[in-house]
């Protein structure tokens, strides 16, 4: 098994415990807290109109200052309706403390006095730029890569990472560049693993290595793929010369093998049906001649012996 087969584990960073999950908040249905708030907000009304009527200052002032305490409130409670639309979630704080996370989409009510951030739980795309680095042989090569991810856990993603879509894109780019360094663009053994011929198996450990960097941050990777492979342009010249001379050889090779097997053939079908005797010096001769037809780069030129086979 070649050196490059798999990537050292030792070299993916251990990333620490996560020390908070997602967990659901409690809320209720939106559409019911929104009716008390309206009833809140009409009463108040109501009790303002009557101490308009009223000409006695004692129960006059107090309706005014019930009216307005009961809209002030009604207000309050209804600052806790979220709409929460789909493939987005809510996490909801409490005076610095993590209360939860809503998923439920629709129009949702919390505690009017928590903090509630908006975080996506779509299906993302990130692509990184072209990036310039050498492969496992040294030679300077580009690349780039997409990776198509999710918020798995928005407690993580929130409060584990400053930046979790700045964090991704990092890892991403570091986890790239980490795996073009670790294996070659062409490899030079038979059962060695290469860059450009084995994409599946590449993008495969891309995407373990990817995961393990940001799974802390609370994201999935779905999947990952190289979008750009190719030699770097001061070397790309030289290279496609060793790709060709490489597939000159490969075809040359095949062309000798076909050659002998049908000289092989010829040999023993003129023994079998005994057509003519030949001694080792013709034999020779023979497929000297036969070697020359079939893998000459050229049609051959036929010379006519008018004379006998020794002459």
């Amino acid at each position: 098994m070649s050196a490059h087969d798999h990537a050292p584990a030792a070299d993916i960073p251990e990333m620490p415990a996560p020390r908070v999950r997602e967990f659901p908040a409690r809320s209720i249905g939106g559409g019911f807290a929104l009716l008390l708030g309206l009833l809140g907000l009409l009463v108040a009304a109501a009790m303002i109109a009557t101490a308009a009527v009223v000409t006695a200052d004692g129960p006059k002032a107090g309706l005014i200052v019930v009216g307005v305490l009961v809209g002030v409130a009604a207000l309050l409670a209804m600052s806790g309706l979220n709409m929460v639309a789909p493939g987005e979630a809510r996490v909801v704080q409490l005076f610095g403390r993590y209360r939860g996370s809503i998923r439920e989409d629709g129009l949702r009510w919390v505690n009017p006095f928590t903090s509630r951030e908006k975080i996506s739980t779509r299906v993302r795309n990130h692509e990184t730029p072209v990036l310039k680095v050498n492969d496992a042989y040294g030679n300077p090569i580009e690349l780039a890569a997409v990776v198509v991810w999710k918020v798995r856990d928005t407690a993580q993603a929130s409060f584990e990472v400053d930046d979790y879509l700045a964090f991704v894109a990092t890892q991403t780019e570091a986890a790239v560049r980490h795996i073009a360094i670790e294996y070659p663009y062409d490899a030079h053994e038979a059962d060695g693993l290469s860059l450009r011929g084995n994409a599946e198996e590449i993008t495969e450990k891309l995407a373990a290595e990817l995961q393990a960097r940001v799974e802390t941050a609370g994201v999935t990777i779905i999947e990952s793929r190289f979008t750009h492979l190719a030699y770097a342009p001061e070397i790309a010249s030289a290279m496609l010369q060793r790709q060709q001379a490489g597939a000159v050889v490969a075809a040359r090779r095949e062309i000798v093998d076909g050659a002998v097997g049908m000289v092989e053939a010829a040999l023993a079908r003129i023994a079998e049906r005994d057509i003519v005797e030949l001694d080792e010096e013709r034999k020779a001769a023979m497929v000297s001649n036969l070697m020359v037809v079939l893998c000459g780069d050229r049609a051959p030129q036929p010379v006519l012996n008018t004379g006998t086979l020794y002459q």
